[in-house]
């Protein structure tokens, strides 16, 4: 069963019933059946119950005649809000934040993941585990007394804080090894796909990079783990591309938190592709939702191509027209058809063709072992013999270019004090 509030006109009914929509498939995806969804209009949130006591009753009625077993609120509880609806309804109740925890705990493939959805729970539970133990309390509270029961929840407490400390201290060391293994991928132009969940990066991966075998379904959170691999765009022109995990509206603020290590990769990227599902009539919304988490994370720039995905499951094609008007700049594709993907591609390397240098260098004919290099690791974009010696002009990426311009200087020293001798 899923439960919403409504507060009209700041947050109208229909908006609501698009949020528990979502829930429904986050349910689905987590592996629950839903069965009914209740939604009241309050204008104030109830201290107690989060809705009404009229409500709750109502509730309490229907878990009964159906034997529910969970209640999903899509709205944050307190820790005494979901304590006190658990007491009246007789079954497990758990918010949003606590669902889509769930599904990261289902979905985490990696040692990685694992650890950082296990700190997210931690860091959730913490606050929630008072009245846990109440129990194994037999004694009166008081001056001078102190119950077995409280005794526990604070030894749950330190525990819990204590492994948080250490996951926390993992994760740091993991991010370190990971900078280490991927210090040479800094010369390289990189891409990140984000994205709404269930947007389609994992199968936009897969299409433009055959190799990737990125896991990709039709549910929320496919992707947790970042993929990166090389995308060829034209001679010696490559970028890393990497799929991420998808962002959601509410995504829980401890999600954030512990996945900062793996959102690294949209820091540290050249230029976003931003994967959005023009066939969700919600799409907009879920780009704003999208926006907002990158700027939460620290993207402060606006190197972001917009993506609209899934072109072919549009019934209205004037939806097409306008999004096109709307948005100029913007690329129409179809990843699970490949309709538009070598257009994309264009739209790629024309952004990183905008951070390639033009040099120019004379070396000798002889330095075939720099000349060589350059055709290898660059764009050579002209060649002129000059008597014994040969003038290129080539383009390099200004990630590569401190590299390059070090590498001649020392070919050609090499070469001048061999020619000396």
């Amino acid at each position: 069963m899923l439960v919403g509030l409504c507060s009209p006109p700041d947050l109208p009914r229909s908006l609501v019933e698009e949020y528990l929509a979502e829930l429904a498939f986050l349910a689905d995806t987590a592996g629950a059946d839903v069965l009914e969804v209740f939604i009241q209009e309050r204008k104030l949130r109830d201290p107690a119950y989060c809705i009404g006591k009229g409500k709750v009753d109502e509730i309490v009625q229907y878990v009964e005649e159906e034997g529910i077993d969970i209640v999903i609120f899509d709205d944050d509880l307190t820790p005494g809000q979901a304590g006190n609806l658990e007491r009246a309804l007789k079954c497990k109740v758990i918010d949003r934040t606590g669902l889509i925890l769930q599904i990261f705990a289902i979905r985490a493939q990696s040692s990685q993941a694992r650890m950082q959805v296990e700190l997210a729970q931690l860091e959730y539970m913490l606050p929630r585990l008072s009245g846990q133990w109440t129990h194994l309390s037999k004694q009166k509270g008081g001056i001078g007394s102190k119950g077995p029961g409280e005794t526990q929840i604070e030894t749950d407490r330190r525990l819990v804080r204590n492994r948080i400390s250490l996951l926390k201290k993992k994760l740091r060391e993991v991010s370190l090894q990971h900078d280490t293994q991927t210090s040479g991928r800094q010369m390289v132009p990189r891409v990140a796909l984000v994205g709404y969940t269930n947007a389609g990066k994992s199968t936009l991966m897969n299409i433009l990079c055959p190799d990737a075998e990125a896991f990709s379904e039709n549910r929320l959170f496919a992707t947790l783990d970042t993929k990166t691999r090389r995308l060829e765009l034209k001679i010696n022109k490559l970028v890393l591309l990497s799929d991420t995990v998808g962002f959601i509206r509410k995504l829980p603020h401890h999600l954030v938190e512990s996945f900062k290590s793996t959102l690294d990769e949209v820091l540290q990227a050249d230029f976003l592709l931003h994967v959005i599902d023009v066939s969700h009539p919600g799409f907009e919304e879920q780009m704003q939702v999208v926006r907002q988490t990158l700027r939460e994370i620290g993207v402060s720039h606006e190197n972001i191509i917009d993506v609209f995905n899934k072109i072919d499951a549009l019934e209205d094609h004037s939806v097409l027209r306008d999004i096109t008007a709307k948005y100029p700049d913007a690329v129409c594709i179809s990843a699970v058809r490949g309709l538009n993907i070598s257009i994309l591609k264009e739209i790629i390397a024309e952004h990183v063709a905008l951070d390639f240098l033009d040099r120019k260098i004379v070396t000798h004919v002889s330095n075939y072992k720099l000349i060589g290099y350059l055709y290898d690791q660059t764009e050579v974009t002209g060649k002129r013999y000059l008597d014994e010696e040969v003038e290129l002009t080539f383009k390099v990426h200004k990630n590569r270019a401190k590299h390059i311009d070090a590498l001649i200087a020392s070919s050609q020293q090499l070469h001048h004090d061999a020619a000396a001798l």
